[in-house]
């Protein structure tokens, strides 16, 4: 079994309530941070640290995720008619290479786990990547990047880590470790959603793992955890012994896009980034900073 990280999963099948209206009739994906949805940019990310094969795990709706990563025909016509190369690339440079992108659904919303578990046919027994596209990370090296560069380090399951608010624990997957303070911190236990008074650390898993295929023979007992759902945490601390496992600090700030605070932040936080949009960006912020 090769360690080298060539296939990432993308969880995209939930329904996006706590952004209703506006995910009714459109992926919670879908919406855009600046100018590009949010699925883009796990997909670029995913693109820059290495990943070829490109699995998304659907359900009912999601229709505009599979449009977007196709060749809108009409559009790229008009566009060069018009001459607008920069528009034309901006449509263009994202796509993955024809055949590397795949799609499974997910009839029924089950959990993480479960979403992960509908991808195995397609993973096998290698290690690949799970990218959460509600997980936002603005950094120099893209997070996922620097994922599969630490799993190269240290061979096994890796995973990007953050300290939490100790009274927020009972939100995230929370390691149980000798050395939280470290870079890569190793991982001797995983608790879902621990109450604070019993969580054994404030170091959170966000939506970047890379895992041994050999999840998926935990995964196929289909065993409910916290809140009803089969939660991917309680399949991962199953894989623990069977080889190393880490918990990375990774280098940037990680935007909860799941929630209408993040993503607003997040907006924010990109477009200050980004040269073309900077100054606007700070006249706009200053005005409603003053009021």
């Amino acid at each position: 079994m090769s360690s080298k990280v060539t296939k990432a999963v993308f969880p995209v099948a939930g329904l996006g309530t706590r952004f209703l209206p506006a995910t009714k009739a459109m992926p919670k994906e879908m919406l855009p941070v600046v100018d590009k949805p949010l699925i883009q940019y796990a997909v670029e990310e995913a693109m820059a640290a290495g990943i070829e094969e490109f699995i998304f795990v659907t359900g009912r709706g999601k229709q505009a995720i599979e449009d977007h990563f196709d060749l809108a025909f009409e559009l790229k016509a008009m566009l060069e008619r018009r001459g607008k190369t920069k528009e034309l690339d901006e449509i263009l440079s994202f796509l993955p290479p024809a055949g590397r992108v795949k799609y499974v659904r997910q009839t029924e919303a089950l959990g993480l786990g479960h979403a992960v578990w509908c991808a195995r046919d397609m993973i096998g027994d290698e290690f690949f990547a799970v990218v959460s596209p509600d997980d936002l990370v603005l950094s120099e090296t893209p997070c996922l990047k620097q994922l599969v560069d630490a799993h190269a380090e240290t061979g096994g399951n890796t995973v990007a880590v953050m300290d939490v608010p100790r009274d927020r624990t009972d939100r995230y997957g929370i390691l149980d470790t000798p050395n939280a303070e470290d870079r890569l911190a190793e991982i001797k236990g995983l608790v879902e959603k621990p109450a604070p008074a019993a969580a054994p650390s404030t170091l959170s898993i966000i939506g970047r793992y890379i895992l041994d295929g050999a999840i998926f023979g935990h995964l196929d007992r289909h065993e409910k955890g916290a809140g009803g759902e089969i939660q991917l945490t309680d399949a991962m601390a199953k894989l623990i012994g069977t080889g190393p496992f880490h918990g990375l600090r990774f280098e940037g700030e990680r935007y909860d896009c799941g929630t209408k605070d993040g993503w607003l932040a997040a907006n924010i936080a990109f477009s200050l980034a980004r040269p073309d949009r900077r100054e606007a960006t700070r006249t706009i912020v200053n005005r409603f900073a003053g009021s």
